[in-house]
């Protein structure tokens, strides 16, 4: 991982080791992904967070993500319904929320690379 901005906040549920991470409940708060038209911030750290613990949210660089789908180098990232990452392919003319970039192609459960590129695409 080479993470470039890194900012503690408090998890809004449990958010897991590697998983990509919305907005919370309130301000200072995160929760985990749970769909690819959630406002994703970034990704959490190497360390499981449980409801009401400082989770270190990576906001820039290079993460580490867990797969939930088959992802190719190079595909646009975005969250599953478990703040896993899955090939971003938003339909025609629909809106998707995108983390990032993957850097090397996986499977479910593998743990890839992924460089961060926080924005939205439209099929």
């Amino acid at each position: 991982m080479n993470p470039g901005l890194i900012k503690t906040y408090g998890a809004d549920g449990a958010i897991p080791a590697r998983a990509i991470v919305k907005a919370g409940s309130a301000a200072g708060k995160m929760a985990a992904a749970s769909a690819a038209t959630d406002a994703i911030f970034g990704v959490n750290e190497r360390l499981d967070a449980a409801d009401g613990e400082l989770v270190d949210i990576v906001h820039t660089g290079i993460v580490e993500v867990v797969c939930g789908g088959n992802l190719a180098y190079g595909d646009f990232f975005t969250s599953d319904a478990n703040g896993r990452a899955i090939k971003a392919a938003p339909g025609a003319g629909v809106n998707m929320s995108v983390a990032g970039r993957i850097l090397e192609a996986g499977v479910p459960g593998d743990i890839v690379r992924g460089l961060l590129i926080i924005t939205q695409i439209q099929g």
